[in-house]
């Protein structure tokens, strides 16, 4: 059964994720509800992306899913639709579905909303095109015009030349492991059978990679790839992030790979 996946940078906080439950089941009723994440930081595009890009591929055929995070983020906010291996994506045209999917993604504009448009416009919206994709309807039958997808944030690493690259944070987790914005695809590709070294927070360096957490003694640090395939700096039982001061979107993490 396919369902719909909500992610938003809301929080639990009011009640604002439950009106968009309340909304959609208006239209759809009888398909699952599934909560990615509503804990997003506010308006981080990056880490909604990441998220996103963690979890679709775990889901059936044909489910929606609905990124509610920075929504707002341009003059006339518009929503738009894309189709990637059988399964639908509605998002603002803010970066995220580019940074999370790929940048040749084929998109198109659902709706572009009026001028002092709200929330629940927005979310009554996104229902009435729900509805028609569980129709078996496609992006030609439902009239929607194609659009080149906006990415206005950057979505690969720094690299400062061969040897140097500069890492961001885009996500700290429920244990505090730090995740970095390179994947283990690209640093196979920079490495090339050279030694590395991660350094960060100025005096912290890691030399090798980790498979697991347990490859190092309960409160030592280690990095390893997640199985998103994304390194994180990590501590066996511990939490790298308060131990290192790291942050998420902070201007003095300074982390960088040096390839030797």
């Amino acid at each position: 059964m396919s369902c719909i996946t909500l992610l938003s940078d809301l929080s639990l906080q009011d009640a604002s994720v439950a009106v968009a439950k309340g909304i959609l089941m208006q239209y759809v009723p009888d398909t699952p509800l599934i909560d990615i994440s509503h804990e997003v930081t506010p308006f981080n595009v990056r880490q909604a992306a990441y998220l996103l890009a963690s979890v679709y591929k775990n889901f059936p055929v044909g489910s929606v899913h609905l990124a509610l995070c920075d929504i707002f983020s341009e003059k006339n906010p518009r929503l738009v639709l894309c189709v990637l291996n059988d399964s639908y994506f509605l998002a603002p045209d803010n970066g995220i579905l580019p940074l999370a999917l790929g940048s040749d993604l084929p998109a198109w504009e659902s709706s572009e909303l009026v001028p002092g448009a709200t929330y629940t416009d927005w979310l009554h919206t996104a229902g009435k095109i729900i509805n028609e994709l569980q129709q078996k309807k496609t992006p030609s039958d439902l009239k929607v015009k194609p659009l080149q997808l906006k990415n206005t944030i950057g979505s690969t690493i720094s690299i400062e030349n061969k040897d140097v690259v500069n890492c961001e944070v885009i996500h700290i987790d429920q244990y505090e492991n730090v995740v970095l914005n390179i994947t283990k695809r690209e640093f196979d590709a920079l490495i090339n059978g050279r030694t590395f070294r991660l350094h960060f927070m100025l005096v912290e360096e890691i030399n090798e990679l980790s498979s697991s957490y347990n490859d190092v003694r309960p409160g030592f640090k280690l990095c390893r790839f997640n199985s998103s395939g994304y390194m994180e700096i990590c501590v066996n039982r511990g939490k790298a992030a308060s131990l290192f001061g790291i942050r998420l979107g902070g201007k003095y993490n300074d982390i960088k790979i040096n390839f030797e």
